[in-house]
């Protein structure tokens, strides 16, 4: 019998139960063909049947409880790993326990022992689940925060989606985010966001207000960061980059980039970065309004910190498999297979887009940074941030000061008179 089709203990006395009253009043040859059949349905051995129907059929209960297969040193590295990859799903953290765990050691976070290493490697999401739930964290998650006009450019600009099948590194959904709080007058903050669809790699750097000449400079500043070539930029149709500045710049930047758009009012288009505004943006910082230099300087910090954490750190599942539901039956669903979680940077390295000397760099950084200061460091920098003051209403703020290319001010700028 396969695993599958096998009794749960429960539904085996339940059956034999329901034998019990026909087997009693059975007689000596019709009590064999019913053993037979019982070991049949059950599995269960000839004589072990014999036992159960001689007597009450209930389950007795158990005399000593059973040993722990994990060691309690389990429940500690569990514990600390998690809180370093900053409270994972459990299919997420699993795959990823044992590498964590050498690299905690590295940094003396974490003691570890090659019975320890065997089990992490051998331990089960379930039981993974089962234990973080039982254990109490050191500290609290972080809690979550909770008309489109028609453009001549917008003409000469596909209407496509990146599929979600795509297995090339280089193509970016592109999104902004608004930190304006619950006005959006005047100059403010904005985030601007990069998300590879192949990788999940990402790229954050923020600007203060819509300026070609501080867009130009974030986009610049990401030519310079990020490890591989950029093939396609897929946006939305906000004005901020549907414009003739913006559109030259990439012809210039990278001859022969492609650049697509979304659908209007089809946020979904831009699925991935539209998730990533939740998960990497709003999650950390909410809806506060942020509007000055220092705001951008010290969000700019933010993101270099958390550039390496969730690069270098922090795993993704990627999408392998969609079942569409049968248009005849209306309980079906839309089923969604994912694969074993990584780290963008370990799925770059999968592919053959990196430079050795560029992954070796890359390598010796994630090795040389301790996972659990980062994230402390990025919860600082978040207070820190918080106990900025907004900036003084009637009183302009120099934008030149946020910039991270010094050779944006040099080549100038079509917008910023």
């Amino acid at each position: 019998m396969s695993t599958e089709e096998r009794m749960t203990i429960n539904e085996r006395y339940k059956y034999l139960r329901l034998m019990h009253g026909r087997y009693s009043r059975a007689t000596r040859s019709e009590r064999g063909a019913l053993l037979d059949e019982i070991e049949l349905v059950t599995g269960l051995h000839r004589k072990s049947i014999i036992r159960l129907m001689d007597g009450p059929v209930v389950r007795q209960p158990r005399r000593e409880q059973r040993g722990r297969v994990y060691s309690p040193e389990v429940d500690d590295a569990l514990r600390i790993i998690s809180e370093s990859f900053n409270y994972l799903c459990r299919e997420r953290l699993t795959p990823n326990l044992v590498w964590m765990a050498k690299l905690l050691a590295e940094h003396h976070e974490l003691q570890t022992t090659p019975e320890l290493l065997a089990q992490l490697s051998q331990i089960s999401p379930a039981t993974v689940g089962r234990i973080l739930k039982r254990i109490h964290q050191d500290q609290p998650r972080l809690a979550r925060r909770p008309p489109y006009t028609t453009n001549p450019l917008a003409r000469d600009i596909p209407m496509i989606r990146i599929p979600w099948q795509q297995q090339e590194p280089g193509h970016l959904e592109v999104d902004l985010v608004h930190h304006c709080g619950v006005s959006a007058s005047g100059e403010f903050v904005h985030t601007l966001q990069l998300i590879d669809v192949a990788t999940g790699w990402s790229e954050r750097v923020a600007v203060l207000g819509r300026s070609y000449l501080v867009l130009a400079d974030a986009f610049r500043y990401i030519l310079t960061r990020i490890p591989f070539p950029i093939l396609e930029l897929h946006i939305d149709n906000g004005s901020e980059f549907l414009n003739y500045h913006i559109l030259r710049f990439w012809k210039q930047a990278i001859p022969g980039v492609r650049i697509s758009r979304s659908r209007p009012y089809r946020k979904n288009d831009n699925r991935y970065v539209e998730q990533k505004n939740d998960t990497l943006v709003r999650a950390w910082l909410g809806y506060e309004r942020l509007d000055s230099v220092a705001h951008t300087l010290a969000l700019n910090h933010l993101y270099d910190k958390m550039w390496r954490y969730y690069n270098l750190l922090q795993p993704v599942m990627h999408l392998i498999d969609k079942t569409y539901p049968d248009p005849h039956d209306a309980a079906t669903h839309v089923k969604r297979r994912f694969d074993q979680a990584r780290t963008p940077f370990d799925r770059l390295c999968a592919t053959e887009v990196l430079s050795e000397q560029r992954r070796h760099e890359l390598e010796t950084l994630r090795w040389q940074t301790n996972p659990r200061q980062l994230r402390q460091e990025i919860y600082d920098a978040i207070e820190h941030l918080s106990a900025i003051p907004r900036a003084v209403p009637g009183q302009s703020e120099d934008v030149r000061l946020t910039l991270l290319c010094p050779e944006s001010l040099q080549q100038g700028s079509p917008s910023s008179g």
